[in-house]
């Protein structure tokens, strides 16, 4: 049997790539705040015991009304989040009672059950895990200069998504750290690297999007559609 997790939804961003008034995580997917299909993901989840939705100051009040309104029952704290993600991730682990925590982008409403559950079981016999897709692309670095200056072998680059999963008590420890000795990482993982925590990379899916530009809300509609679709055809053939 899984162990029981917790999972803290990041959402505090204002996300300037968007080039909406509206933060990305508030636009509208389907009829419903894409912060609430992610939610949904995670209320759906029968391992998943607590969530803490981190947001900024001023969207506390909608978002509790929205949890409210969706029944997101599993929503024990709505809370402000700080500068930097990292700080917002801190204070959402600190809200958590379970002995296992997820940490989560909340523009990330595809996410499955399948590809979370393979995640923490990862993570419960290492300590750490993360959920990536091996790149498909040819990547180059390049300089200050625009001049490319190596050619990583693809076969060793994988690029990270959420969730990220962990011990409560390891991450929350590296955040500690963190916090003490000003240390700012990229995601979650490089802070529980950077105290000498092994990560573990499972393998995730493509359709884990991050909503993040104008060009992923066509794609995220589609993924919608298509979920949706899924969804009726299994609803016929158990009828």
């Amino acid at each position: 049997m899984m162990k029981r997790w917790g999972v803290v939804i990041v959402a505090a961003g204002r996300g300037k790539r968007m080039g909406t008034e509206e933060s990305k995580q508030y636009l509208q997917l389907g009829g419903k705040p894409i912060v609430v299909h992610t939610l949904q993901s995670f209320q759906a989840m029968t391992f998943i015991d607590e969530i803490v939705l981190v947001v900024g100051a001023d969207d506390i009040a909608r978002c509790r009304l929205w949890c409210e309104q969706y029944s997101l029952t599993k929503v024990k704290a709505v809370i402000t989040g700080g500068a930097e993600r990292q700080h917002s991730v801190h204070a959402g682990l600190k809200m958590m009672e379970a002995e296992w925590v997820m940490v989560h982008d909340g523009v990330r409403p595809f996410v499955t059950e399948q590809a979370v559950a393979r995640c923490c079981r990862a993570a419960e016999q290492h300590h750490a895990a993360v959920l990536a897709v091996p790149v498909k692309d040819t990547i180059k670095q390049v300089n200050s200069e625009g001049i490319i200056t190596a050619t990583p072998d693809r076969k060793s680059l994988w690029a990270i998504q959420t969730p990220q999963a962990f011990r409560l008590d390891v991450l929350l420890e590296a955040h500690e750290a963190a916090e003490r000795e000003g240390m700012l990482g990229t995601d979650d993982a490089s802070v529980a690297e950077w105290r000498g925590t092994s990560v573990v990379v499972v393998e995730g899916e493509y359709t884990n999007i991050k909503i993040t530009t104008p060009e992923d809300l066509p794609w995220a509609e589609l993924l919608l559609q298509q979920r949706q679709s899924a969804s009726a055809e299994r609803g016929k053939d158990n009828d």
